[in-house]
């Protein structure tokens, strides 16, 4: 898949006649949302921009966009999983209103949710989305990637102006409204200072944790 500067990213790929999608899938007692293909970033580390599209043995290409409810239907009880995690293939609040209609079913039904992403709905939206994912999400964990714009450009490749600011930006505002806010960087990246980036996440009101390069899911 090649980066766009342009717009998000689609990847296209050729699959059986008899695949079925993986919408949902299961690490430990957490269940993951698979909701999108589709990204912000095109970052040089992640396993899809390196010939992977699996994550712990779950095949994570998508031939279409699934619908909330297919998703939901899935889920089944929210209650007995320890998390309903939005990750997948791509960046889960570029699809904001499927994202959001599936959160308030698993709140509803007694569920715990959290998104993994890029920090970038916002910048994507065009509007501040914090206070809607506020109302139905209870943590989030942003992927901060870079202590500065230069590094940020060199691995993530981003294809909206400013999202290393506007990151930043998702951050601090998703620290004032929601309780549990984990940012990441990753050990091992050409360039990452991640004592820098913990110390940005810390001036922003969230909590820091540092990944490693090549552990995934």
């Amino acid at each position: 898949m090649s980066p766009s500067k342009s717009r998000p990213n689609t990847a296209k790929r050729q699959t059986s006649s008899n695949q079925c999608d993986t919408c949902t899938y299961q690490i430990d007692n957490s269940l993951y949302i698979n909701l999108t293909d589709r990204c912000t970033l095109a970052c040089q580390f992640c396993p899809k921009h390196n010939g992977s599209t699996a994550v712990k043995g779950y095949e994570l290409y998508l031939t279409k966009q699934p619908e909330a409810a297919t998703i939901i239907a899935q889920i089944g009880t929210p209650s007995k999983y320890d998390e309903i995690v939005f990750c997948g293939y791509g960046e889960p609040t570029l699809r904001l209103k499927a994202l959001l209609e599936i959160a308030h079913w698993v709140k509803e039904n007694g569920g715990k949710t959290r998104i993994n992403t890029d920090g970038l709905g916002s910048l994507f939206h065009k509007r501040d989305i914090v206070p809607e994912l506020a109302e139905c999400i209870d943590a989030l964990s942003i992927s901060l990637n870079a202590q500065n714009e230069q590094i940020y450009q060199q691995h993530c490749h981003p294809a909206l102006p400013n999202s290393f600011q506007a990151v930043q930006a998702f951050i601090k505002r998703a620290a004032e409204l929601i309780p549990d806010v984990q940012v990441s960087a990753i050990h091992g990246l050409e360039g990452v200072d991640v004592i820098k980036c913990k110390a940005i996440t810390e001036r922003l009101g969230a909590q820091f944790k540092q990944r490693e390069l090549d552990v995934v899911g």
